[in-house]
């Protein structure tokens, strides 16, 4: 029997990438009933109103939480309700604000549950290590969605590099801004300077990344923040520059904002340079993730936020594509990172008893491809490091010595 899936939380990611690819997994026969738990009623009308759903997924719909009542009464705690009418070993989806990812993840745990959680897991290391063990302890899987891994640049990088093709990483840059109109976004209600700040949010990703391409791991992190206000008047660190030593004394130079013009024709920019000895020559690995070759001038903006007359829209992150049959497919890295967490939990939910299932995970854990609290606990760590030093003027401070993956042995 295909697993059921509950969706934790109902905003833009959950529109733009999630809700889609599992609409698309569910087309396929491969799991089987959705429902979306959301604080307010309202969320839920706005998905289930979505043109662009609605056109890609005729016929298919989810089941909401709250299902009546006030549309903006909220209701926070009824994730608790929504997991607990669910079989057990089936599947959880988190997406919800950065810092009450702990306490949904282990109450879907608590439930015997798998999960797949966007990024990044948790704010605090200990929380990422109580998390690992309590799925260990009950064989569940739990996949944290670094859809950057599944780039297929990404994965190439990462074969090369780790055949010996780019010597070793030494001095690198990368950047991610968004556009200004997220700052309208529900992101004024909850990245704010005490929660969270663009580097923590958005830069976690090129840490991550550049882990998986070499397989290093963060020594030291300094972060500086510009602090301005939200138009809700709330304050957040709204502009981020990072610097990240890593063990083998490289520098990763990481910029971050919800700053990029929105009359900019891409819906961010983005992109990674990394500069690498050689034995006898340098190396370089260097991705322009913003812009990927296409160029549109269209007669008119298509009512998406941020949207454009001309644009230079990415076709790799994820987009819909007809391909005949009714309905529009999902293509990308951000589908592919959906289907192989969804996977890996059918998979592991299949293994057997709980001794398989923890070797499965063990698996899993080793093979590095999808991020587990185990193999990526370095990125609490640099959360952790960061939000310290972006909270005391940027100083300089000193990530934990963490092992790549530290999976209890086989007994």
């Amino acid at each position: 029997m295909p697993p059921e899936v509950l969706i934790v939380g109902a905003g833009m990611i959950v529109h733009d990438q999630l809700l889609p690819s599992l609409y698309h997994m569910q087309r396929q026969g491969r799991i089987g009933a959705i429902s979306i738990c959301a604080q307010h009623g309202r969320s839920l009308q706005a998905l289930g109103a979505a043109a662009d759903l609605a056109e890609a997924f005729p016929g298919q719909s989810f089941r909401g939480f709250p299902e009546t009542g006030d549309s903006d009464r909220p209701q926070p705690e009824l994730f608790h309700e929504a997991i607990a009418r669910m079989p057990p070993r089936h599947i959880v989806v988190v997406a919800v604000p950065d810092q009450l990812h702990f306490a949904v993840i282990m109450a879907a745990l608590a439930g015997n549950q798998h999960v797949c959680t966007v990024k990044p897991l948790v704010l605090k290391h200990a929380h990422a290590a109580e998390i690992a063990d309590e799925a260990w302890r009950r064989g569940l899987a739990v996949g944290v969605e670094y859809h950057k891994r599944f780039d297929d640049r990404s994965l190439l990088a990462r074969r090369k590099y780790r055949d010996g093709l780019f010597g070793e990483f030494r001095l690198g840059t990368a950047c991610l801004l968004e556009k200004w109109y997220y700052r309208g976004s529900n992101f004024q209600n909850w990245m704010t300077t005490e929660n969270s700040d663009a580097f923590t949010y958005i830069g976690c990703h090129y840490v991550d990344l550049v882990h998986f391409i070499t397989g290093l791991v963060p020594a030291a992190v300094s972060v500086y923040g510009i602090p301005e206000r939200f138009p809700n008047g709330r304050m957040g660190f709204l502009w981020t520059d990072a610097r990240v030593v890593w063990s083998n004394g490289a520098c990763l130079n990481v910029q971050n904002a919800l700053g990029f013009p929105d009359a900019a024709p891409g819906t961010n920019t983005q992109g990674l340079v990394l500069y690498c000895r050689g034995e006898s020559d340098g190396a370089l690995v260097a991705h322009s993730d913003q812009y990927r070759g296409l160029k549109y001038c269209y007669t008119r903006k298509d009512g998406e936020d941020g949207a454009t007359i001309y644009a230079e829209p990415s076709p790799d992150y994820f987009q819909y594509v007809d391909l005949g049959g009714g309905g529009l497919v999902p293509v990308g890295y951000g589908y592919r990172s959906v289907e192989y967490i969804v996977e890996t939990c059918i998979r592991v939910a299949q293994g057997g008893d709980l001794a398989r299932r923890q070797e499965m995970l063990r698996e899993v854990d080793d093979t590095g491809l999808m991020a587990t609290p185990r193999n990526s606990n370095y990125n609490e760590r640099v959360i952790e490091a960061a939000r310290e030093s972006i909270l005391h003027g940027g100083k300089t401070v000193e990530v934990p010595t963490v092992s790549e993956s530290s999976t209890p042995a086989a007994e």
